[in-house]
């Protein structure tokens, strides 16, 4: 099982990056993808997730508005477009995938079962 993150970067505030979470060694298209984002010495935090079948989305509401999931089942891919972005949503981002079985979006670290390693986001004022 593997997740890669890419795509991170730095960028001034108000402007935009887009993410990407490339999936292996699973069946992608019945597991749930969230993502999550961590600063140094604070609890990783809730971003926003997508159902398997895209659906349905649901965010944070400190990002609502202005980030932006979508999946591509055919490439094993979710994206995370960041728009308007704020030094505060400086942070290592992550996707997780949860497991087919958790019948509920779950919006905590412990109800994701796959994890990537993480990009780096760093918005500058």
């Amino acid at each position: 099982v593997q997740l890669v993150e890419s795509g991170g970067g730095s960028v001034q505030a108000g402007g935009s990056l887009k993410l990407s979470c490339a999936a292996s060694g699973f069946t992608f298209d019945d597991h749930a993808i969230g993502w999550y984002r961590q600063t140094p010495g604070k609890e990783r935090e809730f971003v926003g997730a997508i159902r398997w079948s895209g659906e349905s989305t649901y965010y944070a509401d400190s990002v609502k508005g202005r980030f932006t999931i979508s999946r591509d089942n055919a490439k094993n891919t979710v994206y995370l477009q960041m728009n308007s972005l704020k030094p505060e949503d400086t942070a290592v981002y992550y996707c997780a995938a949860q497991q087919p079985t958790r019948l509920t979006i779950s919006t905590t670290v412990s109800g994701y079962d796959y994890w990537g390693q993480g990009t780096q986001v760093t918005v500058s004022s």
